[in-house]
């Protein structure tokens, strides 16, 4: 059984070579909080598109194994999920074959899947093995491009270049058995390179990928984190501007933390509990790029009362997420 404390990190190096036998709440933003009122437009995220990162509710997959976890997921409304490792990776014994008959059961789709990038660079067809019998779309990794997490001797833009002709590789290899690679960001990404500091790495990343093989997971709260850390930029501005590269989006809320440089900048809360204007944010977007939109709170597992613990943030988030309504933005200058 993995730890409840277990660091999403410390995971990721385990699975590495592991293969599957396979307080008050305010809705998030001011604008959302004002979205019942008159004159507002219909609701942003639809509801076919809305899914989980099952990352949120690691110690139930741990407790109760994917079957428990997939009736409960599917009775919330989530329709879609994301995988951040296998049952063997959480004590359990399934199969990938059997675990896609539990995602067929229960009317749910695995669109996607987080691995170690040791792994594609080791072992890249048996991932795609396994991705493919589960049916994803997408697989990809939340590690910085060039691996380690973004430590500081890869936060060349060498380094990440080359990282982007790996992904490349790696998105034809996938692309060959009808999937695509992707890259999931927390804060480091977007930090400037170390020897060219007026580079942003985030950028050179995207720039030398090739949009028919590799694709960006934004991870929207992690993204307002980089705008802290960072400056410069605004998450909305990279959505607009490469629409298509985006297929998927990690719709995370948090608050920010004291000191702006530590961590990702933000704690993660349950949907709606933060200060992120989802509202504003998906209004801004005015209908461009088709999106899987994908529920995560790291903190998921330490919610409490325990029962239901983690099923209660999936349970709040997903409502207040399926409530958020198009609000009239002011649009600004850059």
């Amino acid at each position: 059984m993995l730890s409840r404390s277990i660091d999403r990190r410390d995971l990721l190096r385990a699975l590495a070579g592991s293969t599957v036998a396979v307080a008050t709440t305010t809705l998030t933003g001011a604008a959302a909080a004002e979205a019942h009122g008159p004159g507002h437009g219909g609701k942003l995220i639809p509801k076919e598109h809305l899914g989980i990162q099952l990352w949120s509710i690691r110690d139930k997959v741990a407790e109760f194994g994917f079957g428990r976890v997939f009736e409960e997921v599917s009775r919330i409304g989530y329709r879609t999920v994301e995988f951040a490792g296998y049952s063997v990776d959480y004590g359990g014994n399934l199969t990938a074959e059997q675990t896609r008959r539990l995602l067929d059961d229960n009317g749910l789709v695995a669109i996607s899947s987080h691995r170690p990038i040791a792994n594609f660079r080791t072992d890249l067809e048996r991932e795609l093995d396994i991705a493919c019998t589960l049916g994803l779309r997408y697989l990809g990794t939340p590690e910085a491009p060039p691996g380690n997490f973004g430590d500081d001797s890869e936060r060349t833009v060498a380094a990440y270049r080359a990282a982007a002709e790996e992904f490349n590789r790696w998105g034809e290899a996938s692309a060959a058995r009808g999937i695509k690679m992707f890259q999931h960001n927390h804060t480091v990404e977007f930090s400037y390179a170390i020897d060219r500091p007026w580079v942003r790495l985030y950028d050179v990343f995207l720039r030398h990928t090739d949009p028919r093989l590799v694709c960006l997971q934004m991870d929207v709260l992690w993204a307002y984190g980089a705008v802290r850390k960072y400056g410069g930029f605004r998450p909305i501005d990279y959505l607009k501007a490469y629409p298509h590269r985006y297929p998927m989006l990690h719709v995370k809320d948090g608050v920010p933390l004291p000191d702006p440089m530590q961590d990702n900048s933000y704690q993660d809360v349950e949907f709606g509990a933060g200060v992120i204007p989802y509202a504003e944010f998906f209004s801004e977007l005015n209908g461009g790029g088709r999106f899987e939109y994908l529920w995560e709170q790291d903190s998921g597992p330490s919610t409490e009362p325990n029962p239901p613990g983690s099923f209660g943030a999936a349970w709040r988030s997903y409502d207040r997420i399926r409530d958020l309504r198009r609000v009239k933005v002011r649009h600004r200058g850059r």
